[in-house]
Formats: C-alpha cells, sequence, structure tokens
C-alpha cells in the first residue's frame, strides 16, 4: 500500500517502511508524528483520490534524526566587470520513517 502525503510545500508518495527526507519538522528524535494531509491512498486497481484531501485516512511516521544538506554553491558573475559574488546554502531536513498507512 502507498499513499501521497503532503509536506513543507511538496508532495511525497511513501510506503510503509520507507525512509525520506522532509522539511525540517519541530519535533525530537524518537517521536511519532501524524502526517493528515493524504492526498492519494491506494495499492494496484485500489486507489482512492482526495479532492483535495482523502477523508479519514493518515500516515504515521517515527522521526529518526535532524540534519542538514550538501551545500549548495550560488555564483553570481558579471563578465567585464570584475564582480563574482559567492553564496552557499544547507538546507535543514528530518529524518522519518513511515510505519503505517491507515485509510
Amino acid at each position: 500500500m502507498y499513499a501521497v502525503i503532503k509536506t513543507g510545500g511538496k508532495q511525497y508518495r511513501v510506503t510503509q517502511g520507507e525512509t525520506l527526507r522532509i522539511e525540517s519538522l519541530d519535533a525530537n528524535a524518537g517521536d511519532a508524528i501524524e502526517f493528515d494531509q493524504v492526498l492519494m491512498v491506494g495499492e494496484g486497481s485500489d486507489v482512492r483520490i482526495g479532492t483535495p484531501l482523502v477523508d479519514g485516512s493518515k500516515v504515521t511516521a517515527t522521526v529518526k534524526s535532524h540534519g542538514r544538506g550538501k551545500k549548495v554553491e550560488i555564483i553570481k558573475f558579471r563578465r567585464r566587470k570584475h564582480h563574482m559574488k559567492r553564496m552557499g546554502h544547507r538546507q535543514n531536513f528530518t529524518e522519518v520513517e513511515i510505519t503505517g498507512i491507515s485509510g
């Protein structure tokens, strides 16, 4: 069984037992969390699509860890002007393991 959830302004296709990195959440490692914004849930030909959410469905997960992603380098360069600006950014993430899909 799989589900499509919405969190952090993004959509993820998840299955039970899967580990994924999502936008940073305000939860401690080991905490259980629930995603109630489920857009689609199903398996095989038995698929339910919400309008926009599937009523009565939720996805439970356990927070494994928090961290920061790889550095993304930004370079602004203007030719012939002796101008070059370098910046970098590391995005925070929360690693979660999907423990259950109901609905």
